[in-house]
């Protein structure tokens, strides 16, 4: 039986490569709490947006990564709506052996991929709530790792494995 070896490049180092295994829905609820109320007023809401993401290892190379994200809605002192949705991804991650490198793809590649699934989503489940379409807006997820990696620097305590933005 031959023996497998990793792939590597021209200097005889492991190739570098990010593979998406599988792009899922791990959660997801919407709520209208003051319904069929809420749909007697007028829609102007002030929207609150929540985002958190995740990271799992399954093993050294394997990583589940969640983005969660959790729109409320308000109008004056009651709930329109609540819509969370957690899209989670598996990842398989070779090649990358500096721990800052591996942890910039975790926290910043990863999420920005599954970021349009979420969007669409939370876009798809508030309309089907009887709301007026919701778009989420880009998210730099670069500039949030960041920030993560600067408040962490800092010692301001963070949740491992969490990072909130």
């Amino acid at each position: 039986m031959a023996e497998e070896t990793a792939a590597t490049n021209e200097n005889g180092q492991p190739q570098r490569q990010v593979a998406l295994q599988k792009i899922y829905i791990r959660d997801a609820s919407v709520e209208v709490p003051d319904g069929p109320r809420v749909f007697t007023e007028e829609h102007k809401p002030e929207v609150n947006v929540d985002l958190n993401t995740r990271i799992e290892s399954l093993s050294r190379e394997t990583h589940q990564v969640t983005v969660t994200v959790t729109v409320t809605a308000k109008q004056a002192d009651r709930t329109a709506y609540i819509v969370e949705v957690q899209q989670a991804g598996v990842f398989q991650i070779e090649g990358f052996d500096d721990d800052n490198e591996r942890g910039h793809l975790l926290g910043a590649y990863c999420p920005s991929v599954l970021f349009p699934y979420v969007r669409e989503s939370v876009g798809d489940m508030v309309a089907r709530a009887g709301f007026p379409h919701f778009l989420l807006q880009p998210v730099n997820f670069d500039m949030l790792y960041a920030q993560h990696q600067q408040n962490q620097d800092a010692g301001t305590p963070t949740d491992a494995g969490n990072a909130t933005h």
